[in-house]
Order: C-alpha cells, then sequence, then structure tokens
C-alpha cells in the first residue's frame, strides 16, 4: 500500500508543479507581449502586477518541489518498527502517511492523511512504537500498527 500512495502523491505533486510552471510561463509570454504595445503608468503598474504573481508562484512551486522531494527519497520497501518519515501508521482508526502536509486520498477502503513530521500529531508520533498514546487538543491517540 506504500507504494500506491508515494505514487499517488508523486503524480499529484507533479501535476502541481505542471500547472505551476504553466502558470509562470503564460504571465511571462503575456509580460513580453504587453511590453511589446504599451507604454505609461498603466503598463508599468501593469508589468509590476504580473511580476508579483511570478514571484508568488515562484516561491508555491519552489514547495511543491521541496514537497516532491520528500516522497521522491522515500523508500516504500522499508517496514518501520519506529514512526518515521515514510512511515504508514494506523492511530486510532485513522491512517496517516508521514511525509509532507498534503490533502487525505482515499485507496481501496482506507482514508490516508498524509502529516508533515513537524505537525503537532507527526511530531508526538516521530520515533514512537505501537501502544504509544498522547493526547492532542484533547484527543487520545494509540499507534496499533506501523508498515
Amino acid at each position: 500500500m506504500k507504494s500506491e500512495i508515494k505514487a499517488y502523491y508523486q503524480q499529484l505533486l507533479q501535476d502541481r508543479m505542471d500547472v505551476f510552471q504553466d502558470m509562470i510561463a503564460q504571465l511571462t509570454d503575456g509580460a513580453q507581449n504587453d511590453a511589446k504595445g504599451s507604454a505609461g503608468d498603466k503598463h508599468e503598474t501593469a508589468l509590476s502586477m504580473m511580476h508579483l504573481e511570478q514571484e508568488k508562484l515562484a516561491m508555491k512551486l519552489q514547495e511543491v518541489r521541496q514537497q516532491k522531494a520528500i516522497i521522491d527519497r522515500m523508500d516504500p520497501s522499508v517496514r518501520h518498527t519506529r514512526v518515521a518519515l515514510g512511515s504508514l501508521v494506523e492511530v486510532s482508526g485513522l491512517r496517516l502517511f508521514i511525509a509532507a502536509a498534503l490533502p487525505k486520498i482515499t485507496l481501496g477502503d482506507h482514508t490516508i492523511m498524509a502529516v508533515s513530521p513537524q505537525a503537532p500529531l507527526g511530531s508526538a508520533l516521530f520515533g514512537q512504537t505501537v501502544g504509544f498514546s498522547t493526547q492532542i487538543n484533547g484527543k487520545n491517540y494509540t499507534i496499533t500498527a506501523i508498515w
């Protein structure tokens, strides 16, 4: 199952990267075309706005690249005895994939939530073994399985 989860998230992140790259390219083309036929303050404002948007998209693209690098480094064949990066953990009926903060997915009958090791729950579980219990925001979590 970890191989399927990894492949799903790799594709999701690659799709996001492609979208951001396309948006950046469109803004670049738009700025170049606008530069050929415009002059004055409105032109400068439009170019400035496009440049700011490009910077925002570039930052988002970099974030997605970092998330993908984390997923790419994971070896789904490794079976963990302690919660670590790349672990699939069953916690009080939830299945958590310790990786990066990504959308939850459904594979077969299972819903998997990707959790960053820096998130409160990910941090509390990191390095722990089956049977460990913790409480976060008034809710109890007990590790029942680690893959």
